[in-house]
């Protein structure tokens, strides 16, 4: 890295440097970062491309970072750039240039791929269990008005006499299309992208189905260009968090319906709604609404990404960096929703 660097003669502009950094947001990475990069020395020890006390030096290094990350200790510099440099530049102070071997056999570019991925598969873990949770609810629900009888509507004019029970579980079979998506989704995640190197691959011996399957995935990526610049899978994950989210914001109307004096069904909860300022008497089914409200947002994250993506030439560019922030965003405004309803 340090002989592509020496190219330049002038230091970063101090504006440019603040623009381009990405430590503000993919900070976050640094679980996946690290247990990526301490599989990676695992892998280079194994074969023999670093040593034992090296490998040794660096892996309790990368531990001890991620603890002083977790006890909010550690000092992130914007000068680094992002997550990847300032844990290396971090390893450096700690143990010395040793610190350096770290980045042996690996660029930042399948690093980054590599975090992506594991943070998505995580995040569909945790969705997943959110949806069931919620699936659970719904049924559960169901089960305690069985003989409950409604209105059941077309064009939100009164038609036919349904079962609540029956309406409830078209819910349920919404949310197991939503499931059955976001499984799929983790088939094209769950993909080791680490090998690739900036696009052409590495020169070392190295063994990724090692450090897939200490990682935890079932397969390794089978073209180095592709495998750097590949998104598809957060476009995947946002495309399926835009449903789920439709899906939410439709079960947010009906308690917004059905809890207003016109339909009276039912009645919010005083801990999931608020008052009015000059009317004390309302009551405003607040967490329904931004659930509604919420789900543009998620609609915009894939928007983004879909134009963001839509004409990058092969392989790696620094458009790819505008990755995160929306899908984190995505992430995080899916799983909140999730809670806060089943709650």
């Amino acid at each position: 890295m340090s002989h592509i660097r020496s190219r330049f003669h002038k230091a970063a502009n101090q504006q440019a440097a603040e623009y381009t950094a990405s430590i503000s947001f993919d900070w976050r990475l640094y679980p996946y970062d690290i247990a990526g990069s301490i599989t990676h020395v695992r892998m280079l020890v194994k074969q023999d491309i670093i040593k034992n006390k090296e490998a040794k030096l660096i892996t309790d290094g990368l531990t001890s970072i991620r603890e002083e990350i977790e006890q909010g200790k550690f000092q992130f510099k914007p000068e680094l750039e992002d997550i990847h440099m300032n844990i290396e530049a971090r390893l450096v102070e700690k143990i010395g240039d040793v610190g350096g071997k770290l980045h042996t056999a690996r660029s930042r570019n399948d690093q980054i791929a590599l975090d992506m991925r594991l943070f998505t598969m995580d995040s569909i873990s945790k969705t997943l269990l959110s949806l069931r949770g919620l699936q659970e609810a719904v049924v559960g629900l169901a089960e305690a008005n069985q003989d409950v009888v409604m209105p059941g509507y077309t064009h939100l004019q009164r038609a036919q006499p349904i079962l609540l029970a029956h309406y409830l579980l078209a819910y349920f079979e919404m949310f197991q299309r939503d499931v059955e998506r976001f499984s799929d989704c983790l088939k094209r995640v769950d993909i080791m992208p680490l090998g690739s190197g900036a696009l052409a691959g590495v020169t070392y011996p190295i063994d990724r189905e090692f450090v897939a399957r200490e990682l935890g995935f079932s397969r390794v990526s089978q073209n180095s260009i592709d495998a750097v610049s590949d998104r598809d899978f957060i476009i995947e994950y946002e495309a399926a968090a835009s449903t789920c989210m439709m899906h939410l914001s439709r079960l947010a109307e009906e308690v917004i319906t059905w809890s207003s004096a016109e339909f009276d069904f039912v009645e919010v909860d005083e801990a999931y709604a608020t008052s009015s300022s000059i009317m004390p008497q309302k009551k405003n089914p607040d967490v329904a609404e931004l659930a509604r409200s919420k789900t543009g947002r998620v609609y915009g994250h894939l928007m983004a990404m879909l134009t963001a993506m839509k004409a990058l030439p092969l392989a790696y560019n620094k458009d790819l960096q505008e990755d995160k922030q929306g899908f984190f965003d995505t992430v995080d405004t899916l799983l909140s929703t999730l809670s806060v309803l089943l709650a």
